[in-house]
């Protein structure tokens, strides 16, 4: 990759200016970014440009579909509001020929955003008021697209938070038992059966109605939030490559698995696992901040189970991995993915140990913020 065939890339976009200089940025395990200089009408101005792996993302243009639409639809409810749609979210620069990608000689695709000048990102919960500020940033998200028309977004990893799909997917591998070493995890196993009749309940409520389908990150770490360099306030949502339609407990209940949990993702000794209330607590209280109006009561009543299920889900995923042999996630050790399902499997384990104090904090941040009920 040299200046040569960068400039290249960027002269297939039709807002992009003269080619100046570029450099890698190395956050994110995905696609290959970099910033990219280029001069217009007298000034420099700095590009985001990626290209998109697709050897992972095998859909580019329903995902690039998706991620126009729903920046688009950010930047004008941005606009509309007064805000600066240059720092609040990431939007398409599209090709001289209008579309929202380019493929390359190499058949590589590339996509151009605008550059979220000044910001930064943390990479862990460093206090309990950044994590606030993450449910405040994520609320936002929420808010901005409560009307955006579902019709139009497309699914682009089926059933990815389907928990009644991923239990089956679980069973499946006991019963084939590729690696031979379901013999291994009888404990385990046994731990998801108990829980088998709930991994329904978000499904079939999506189902009937009763929770409404909105548009959905999908990977709400803390580190897809930018942050403003001079106010240390979230201003923008990023990587947005999952994007597509969920439940907003999916979004909420990720977020919370893995920002208030006690212990990192692949802790082996149990007892430093557990769920941490006061992260809990300022999480949903920056959520409901900036998302509350735009939930409806049932959505807020089922947060507490959005967290549990997004755990439960990720550790059955873990589990399934480890008996198919580690073909999935990359592993440091042959224990490793069943140390990340003990890991999950035990912070469900203290969920539902706290689960009265998780809804009673609910309640109350949304009588608080909300000034309602469910």
């Amino acid at each position: 990759m040299n200046n040569q065939h960068i400039e290249n890339i960027m002269n297939n976009f039709a807002e992009a200016g003269k080619f100046v200089s570029f450099t890698p940025v190395e956050t994110g395990h995905i696609n290959t970014t970099l910033k990219v200089t280029c001069e217009k009408d007298g000034k420099e101005v700095n590009h985001l440009l990626q290209m998109i792996n697709t050897h992972v993302f095998q859909k580019p243009v329903q995902l690039m579909d998706n991620v126009h639409a729903v920046t688009s639809f950010i930047k004008k409810k941005v606009i509309e509001n007064g805000g600066d749609c240059e720092r609040a979210t990431l939007y398409c620069k599209l090709t001289k020929d209008g579309k929202t990608f380019f493929v390359d000689s190499e058949n590589k695709v590339w996509r151009l955003y605008n550059y979220v000048e000044n910001s930064f990102s943390y990479d862990a919960i460093e206090s309990a008021e950044i994590f606030y500020k993450a449910g405040k940033a994520f609320g936002d998200f929420q808010h901005l697209l409560a009307d955006f028309p579902m019709d139009g977004l497309y699914e682009t990893i089926p059933d990815f938070h389907n928990t009644a799909k991923r239990y089956n997917n679980l069973r499946i591998s006991v019963e084939r038992n590729a690696s031979g070493r379901a013999g291994l995890v009888q404990k385990e196993i046994e731990f998801a059966k108990e829980r088998r009749e709930e991994t329904y309940i978000l499904v079939g409520k999506q189902l009937i109605g009763d929770l409404p389908t909105r548009v959905t990150h999908n990977d709400t770490k803390l580190n897809n939030i930018l942050f403003d360099n001079n106010t240390d306030e979230p201003i923008c949502i990023v990587d947005l490559d999952t994007v597509m339609p969920g439940l907003s407990l999916y979004d909420f209940g990720d977020a919370i698995r893995f920002g208030a949990n006690t212990a990192a993702e692949d802790e082996k000794d149990l007892s430093k696992v557990s769920l941490d209330l006061n992260l809990y607590e300022q999480y949903v209280r920056g959520f409901l901040s900036s998302a509350g109006d735009s939930l409806t009561a049932e959505e807020v009543k089922y947060l507490p189970l959005g967290a549990k299920m997004m755990t439960f889900e990720c550790g059955m995923r873990f589990l399934t991995d480890f008996i198919d042999g580690d073909v999935y996630f990359k592993t440091r050790y042959p224990e490793h993915n069943l140390d990340r399902c003990r890991t999950q499997f035990m912070l469900v384990y203290d969920m539902e140990r706290k689960y009265e104090q998780m809804l009673e904090i609910t309640r109350k941040a949304y009588k608080d913020i909300c000034s309602k009920e469910y």
